[in-house]
């Protein structure tokens, strides 16, 4: 497994636990707002910060889409 892949896993999980979605809830809003190309757009910065900051911005990066 590459390691984008893997880190796109890992911020998967941490969302969808912090957010006590059903892997299906959190897939939908993935795919609806692009949330996995993104993060491999920003692999290189963000698979260096924490779990609580990557939920942060994955949440920061869905409302700006929203509003898009």
């Amino acid at each position: 497994m590459s390691k984008t892949l893997e880190f796109k896993a890992f911020c998967f999980e941490a969302y969808r636990a912090d957010k006590k979605l059903t892997g299906r809830e959190a897939m939908l809003i993935f795919k609806k707002y692009g949330v996995l190309d993104y993060l491999g757009t920003c692999y290189d910065v963000l698979h260096t910060t924490g779990r609580e900051y990557i939920v942060e911005d994955i949440d920061i990066f869905i409302e700006a889409r929203k509003g898009a």
